[in-house]
């Protein structure tokens, strides 16, 4: 087993046992930022030293983020993150900023490989066009409030049949074919998540206008603006995004339309209401793909491993290593990630397992990101790294479909692996107009910055009927439709990250489309593309894998359409 243990690299720069406080690291920073350079050697020895230094770092602050939301309650965990966020990030971001400039500024950046460093030149440039000083305690109070969220959602846990569970432990009652049960759970999910709506409300409202502030000082009319720049999105503009709502709206609202209506004949009810949406309508109960968080861990290594020998093997040193923290629990921050530990060249894995097919899908989506970390682990340059969202969840979306073959890791029954995998397609179809929902929220929210919580929940309830609005009966319900949009973390905590879910789940089709047709070089072409980290453009990236970096209406519909016959071949 000696094999499955994680060395990490060497460091060449940084002290082997450096303690990460901001005594120790300044006079690192100040170095780099003296040194002098007589040729294109020494500069990109600086890069690599840099390199080394951010990654030192970023692995720091991921363990003070992984420890934290494990446990949301522990207050020295907290305290732990905090003094990052407070004391080093705030006086990390004008020396980054400098570093930025010395290399922009540098002579010797034009005798480069202009090719491999593309990516690289072109983002730092971005970076300092954003940079303002005034901006760093802004992004220090909006980086210390939006992990509030984390506590008060972490927090939450409602009483069922005398027993306490958590709200993810709680919702696997709405599979059950007993309407009753689904509504008390239901109901009693939506109560709890209520019972902070002001908190949460008054919260968002302090982020809104931090982050608007943001992008006043930084030249901009709008958070909104601000953010396509900020997050690099040198590919699509908003309009693109509108483009792809409508497209959503017009060929994928319509099909989940008609499949609201086979559900709700098939349930013999008058109307669909919120609990409805998740119990299978053939009357069987819900799938069982694992009994606990250790098994669904072992079950995901076999699935991998007879996808590919190589991707099993990345789960299973993680597993060796103990980068996983699978199963819900009182205190532990809200849903799922994959989060990269810069210098082991590993990640960690975390989410809320309650033993449903669900987490499944969390498992073997997360999984896609966690091959991704590994295959990038050994780019030159820590910024290679930094893949940006559509080529992030392009992994591991894709990852969900590709695996599909394999699912019989899970699934002893075929006829349980057909209802697996007609349940995964189906919710492929749904993703896409909640994405286009949070999407447009959040295009309104920014430009309207001085908007009222009240104005904010009409403008959700408008959208979200737009987009079908789960296509359920919400009358009797209203807070509970107005106040949905506080269940999604992505809208505290990274706002904007959520259209390339929308983007990356089209991607992941058509990489899908593309294994059903070969899988070898379908497979082979999607991995080739992950390796290629950040080093080439986004389009260049999709290319390789195989597919376009497209969201026009003509080809959703044609992605759309394929995934309406497969799910037709699993219901022959």
């Amino acid at each position: 087993m000696n094999n499955l243990i994680i060395n990490k690299k060497n460091r060449e720069y940084l002290p082997k046992n450096l303690e990460i406080k901001w005594e120790t690291i300044e006079p690192i920073f100040q170095e780099l930022l003296s040194r002098n350079f007589n040729n294109t050697t020494d500069l990109e020895q600086w890069l690599r030293d840099r390199s080394e230094l951010e990654a030192a770092l970023e692995e720091d602050f991921a363990w003070r983020y992984i420890r934290m939301t494990c446990d949301t309650s522990n207050e020295k965990l907290v305290a732990d993150f905090h003094y990052f966020a407070t004391e080093i990030e705030p006086k990390m971001a004008p020396l980054t900023n400098e570093l930025n400039k010395k290399f922009i500024q540098c002579p010797f950046i034009n005798e480069l490989d202009q090719e491999k460093y593309f990516i690289l030149i072109r983002g730092t440039k971005k970076a300092l066009e954003l940079f303002r000083d005034e901006n760093v305690p802004l992004q220090t109070e909006i980086q210390v409030e939006q992990q509030k969220y984390q506590a008060i959602a972490g927090a939450m846990s409602v009483k069922l049949d005398g027993q306490e569970y958590t709200l993810e432990q709680a919702a696997v009652r709405l599979k059950d074919v007993n309407r009753s049960i689904r509504k008390e759970a239901w109901e009693a999910i939506s109560k709890r998540r209520l019972q902070d709506k002001e908190t949460l409300n008054d919260l968002f409202d302090k982020l809104v206008k931090l982050r608007h502030q943001v992008a006043l000082n930084a030249g901009f009319a709008n958070f909104r603006d601000y953010m396509f720049q900020a997050l690099g999105r040198f590919d699509y503009t908003p309009e693109d995004c509108f483009r792809f709502h409508g497209a959503i709206e017009n060929q994928v609202v319509p099909v989940l339309a008609k499949q609201a209506e086979l559900r709700k004949n098939a349930l013999n009810l008058a109307d669909l209401k919120p609990w409805d949406t998740e119990v299978d309508i053939s009357g069987k109960v819900a799938l069982k793909p694992f009994k606990n968080g250790q098994e669904l861990i072992e079950k995901t290594i076999s699935c991998f491993t007879k996808l590919h020998p190589a991707l099993g093997e990345r789960i299973e040193v993680m597993k060796a290593n103990g980068l996983f923290d699978v199963e819900s629990r009182k205190g532990k921050a809200p849903g799922g990630y994959n989060y990269p530990l810069a210098e082991t060249g590993a990640p960690f894995i975390f989410m809320n397992s309650a033993n449903t097919f669900r987490d499944l899908t969390t498992m073997v989506h997360e999984g896609g990101h966690a091959i991704h970390t590994f295959l990038t682990a050994d780019l030159e340059l820590n910024d290679f790294k930094h893949c940006p969202s559509e080529v992030a969840e392009l992994a591991s979306m894709s990852m969900e479909l590709i695996s599909m073959d394999e699912w019989d890791a899970y699934f002893d029954n075929e006829e349980e692996l057909k209802r697996a995998k007609r349940d995964q397609l189906k919710d492929v179809l749904k993703t896409l107009p909640w994405v286009a929902t949070v999407d447009q929220f959040q295009h309104w929210i920014y430009t309207n910055p001085e908007h009222t919580a009240e104005e904010r929940n009409n403008a959700w309830k408008e959208i979200f009927v737009r987009f079908g609005a789960n296509f359920t009966n919400w009358s009797e319900y209203p807070d509970a439709e107005a106040y949905l949009w506080q269940k999604q973390l992505h809208i505290f905590e990274v706002p904007f990250y959520y259209i390339e879910y929308g983007i990356a789940q089209l991607g992941a089709i058509a990489v899908w489309k593309n294994y059903k047709t070969n899988p070898e070089k379908g497979l082979a072409s999607y991995l080739d593309a992950l390796k290629l980290g950040y080093t080439k453009t986004i389009q260049e990236i999709y290319a390789t894998a195989g597919i376009r970096f497209d969201f026009s209406p003509d080809y959703v519909q044609e992605l759309i359409q394929f995934v309406q016959d497969e799910l037709t071949k699993l219901n022959d």
